[in-house]
């Protein structure tokens, strides 16, 4: 790195979004496709335009139980002037002037036929040996009415999705329905989780040891996101150990380390980082977690993440998310929300974006005393990025945007359910 970071600390801080900005920069699509079938394809990303290779439906359909007939044979019938029309069975493929077959919603619509009946208006009339001979319609109906006409869900040749789009279950039924069986999506990208510190052990630990937490959490988190995880074994503080780990994984799309990003002596990741290409981004105005370091080697980029759980989980998904995404052929869509009344004030230091983590509990006061009433949003704790269990016991955060200096108790706000969202 061109300065003694150590000595520089994080005087100078780059915006979220400006660091974003140039971690995405720095990060294309890996443009790998594969053919899943239809079944397996919910929350992969298409790969290349949809269009529909048939209509849907390909004939026309009854919309209701009933008569197909003619419409101009019904014209000017009524309850005390029914139109009499021939009964011409239900397989009829077609129906002449004059004629009427009886339908199911659903069915076909016989060659001929432009309109439907309900059953409900229609009065069959007997010949005598159990066979309908003819119906009495007691109702004009228009041409088309009570008829779904080929194409009226989905046309020939319609564009169904673009690429980048990422399906949904109610969108596998609707390539089925149009006839498709597989569909060509990215692949997943693939993360490198490295979990890295001294003193971190998979369990029972010692005094001075750590349970490693971080690592297991951001790997669920990059499946959560449509990718797929490499968790790594830890990897202690030296040099060459991390330098060694992170060029093993450049062939991931993306690789990130947990711990070791700040400017202490044993926060060595940084000037790894840039041993191996370039570091991008050192300290964001972000908290809790500023100290994040972003950057790239050989096309791959590079998140590290700081050692506290709570920040750990902040830069991940202000950072991570969007470039798995990108890599994987598309972008993140913004956080749902959910709008609360905040119940105490959250501080905040101007120029910084800051996430605090809130509860919501439904509440039945009418603040405003419009006869509504917001759920309550109450803060699980103001700071401590090593607190794990305030962001476990959340229900989300609560974004305080860099030109305020907190947010006072009362004020209606957006929570993001940053959990809820893949």
């Amino acid at each position: 790195m061109s300065h003694d970071r150590r000595e520089a600390g994080f005087k100078r801080r780059t915006r979220v979004a400006d660091a974003l900005a140039t971690l995405l920069d720095a990060a294309d699509p890996h443009g790998r496709t594969e053919s899943v079938p239809i079944a397996d394809a919910d929350g992969r990303v298409v790969a290349e335009p949809i269009d529909a290779p048939a209509p849907v439906p390909n004939y026309d359909r009854a919309a209701m139980d009933g008569y197909a007939v003619r419409a101009e044979d019904t014209f000017g019938a009524s309850d005390r002037s029914p139109a009499v029309l021939r009964a011409v069975g239900t397989e009829a493929d077609s129906i002449a002037p004059g004629e009427a077959a009886r339908v199911h919603t659903g069915s076909a619509v016989p060659d001929g036929a432009d309109a439907v009946v309900m059953i409900e208006r229609v009065e069959p009339v007997g010949s005598g040996d159990g066979r309908v001979a003819e119906v009495e319609a007691f109702d004009a109906v228009a041409e088309g009415e009570n008829v779904g006409e080929a194409g009226e869900d989905v046309a020939d040749g319609q564009r169904l999705f673009e690429a980048g789009h990422v399906l949904r279950p109610s969108d596998l039924g609707l390539l089925k329905s149009v006839g498709l069986d597989a569909v060509s999506v990215y692949e997943r990208p693939t993360v490198a989780v490295i979990p890295t510190g001294e003193e971190l052990v998979q369990s029972d630990p010692d005094p001075g040891e750590v349970i490693e937490t971080n690592g297991l959490t951001v790997s669920r988190l990059v499946e959560r996101w449509g990718g797929e995880a490499r968790y790594r074994d830890v990897v202690t503080d030296d040099e060459e150990a991390l330098a060694a780990a992170i060029e093993g994984d450049l062939d991931a799309d993306a690789v990130v380390t947990t711990g070791g990003s700040s400017v202490g002596e044993r926060d060595l990741l940084p000037e790894v980082v840039d041993s191996l290409g370039e570091v991008l981004v050192h300290g964001v105005a972000l908290k809790p977690g500023h100290p994040v370091c972003l950057g790239a080697a050989d096309g791959t980029p590079i998140v590290s993440l700081p050692g506290y759980p709570v920040a750990c989980i902040v830069n991940a998904a202000q950072f991570l998310r969007p470039v798995q995404k990108r890599v994987g052929g598309t972008s993140a869509e913004p956080f749902p929300t959910r709008r609360a009344r905040l119940a105490r004030k959250v501080p905040s230091e101007p120029g910084t974006r800051t996430f605090a983590r809130v509860s919501v509990e439904e509440t039945t006061e009418d603040a405003d005393g419009d006869g509504s009433a917001l759920p309550a949003a109450t803060p699980t704790r103001a700071s401590g990025s090593g607190i794990l269990s305030s962001v476990a016991l959340a229900d989300g955060w609560v974004v305080v945007p860099e030109p305020r200096e907190g947010i006072d108790a009362g004020e209606v706000v957006d929570v993001e359910l940053w959990e809820a969202s893949p």
